[in-house]
């Protein structure tokens, strides 16, 4: 990806930091952006490389806050959004708080779908998002990422087309063991990951540099659009 100009949105942590570390090695230059001045700027620190990468705070679910970013950032080649709040999006359907769920949608959904309306990308470039395994595999209690995941897919096909020849495209991982387990598992973290390690054909949990592999070789593809590449161990078939 050299000399590529490329915004990563959720790019200070797991996954979208394991990106932007890839990218970077390549040659590319790097924005990320997230929420959180200081872990951009922990992630900024950890990634050296300061005349190729720049940091950006933003709430993807704030409109004014992405026409800024987009504004400041210009026109890219590559954007990925691999942002994600899991802080209440599991539990029980009959306890389950509705500023949660929009939440939960703000962030996967309307987030990603502000990035599109907002952000210019060149035409030989892409837009690369991040669902998951919970749109084929939900779990009681997870009916708010389950649907997330789902409707993002179905965002995907629509702007392939409404956005063309700008590709935009999906990453979906499995289970990965990123810092938002901490959220939602705590200290059950490792005995889950340990288990469904057991189940998975491919025998471990994922790691963010998988992911971020995968994330390259879509945005390395020039004919690869309204499509989701699964990086889950095989998840899908268990």
């Amino acid at each position: 990806m050299e000399r590529s100009r490329i915004l990563i949105v959720g790019g200070s942590s797991g996954m979208g930091l394991a990106l932007a570390e890839l990218l970077l090695h390549g040659g590319a230059e790097v924005t990320i952006a997230g929420r959180s001045a200081d872990r951009l700027a922990e992630a900024a620190r950890r990634l050296g490389a300061p005349e190729r990468l720049s940091t950006h705070p933003v709430d993807i679910t704030d409109e004014e806050q992405v026409r800024r970013l987009a504004g400041e950032c210009g026109q890219l080649d590559h954007v990925v959004v691999t942002a994600a709040d899991m802080t209440g999006a599991y539990g029980p359907l009959a306890d389950f708080d509705l500023d949660a769920a929009r939440a939960v949608l703000g962030t996967k959904v309307l987030g990603p779908w502000l990035v599109a309306k907002h952000v210019a990308v060149a035409p030989t470039g892409s837009l690369t998002v991040t669902s998951g395994i919970a749109a084929y595999r939900p779990a009681p209690g997870g009916s708010m990422v389950a649907t997330a995941n789902g409707a993002l897919e179905s965002l995907v096909r629509a702007l392939a087309l409404e956005l063309a020849p700008v590709r935009v495209n999906a990453v979906s991982p499995g289970w990965v063991d990123t810092p938002i387990w901490d959220t939602f598992a705590g200290d059950a973290k490792h005995d889950r990951l340990a288990a469904m390690a057991e189940r998975l054909p491919g025998g471990r949990v994922g790691d963010p540099a998988d992911i971020a592999r995968a994330f390259v070789a879509v945005l390395e593809n020039s004919f690869i659009t309204g499509t989701v590449l699964h990086v889950d161990g095989g998840h899908r078939l268990v």
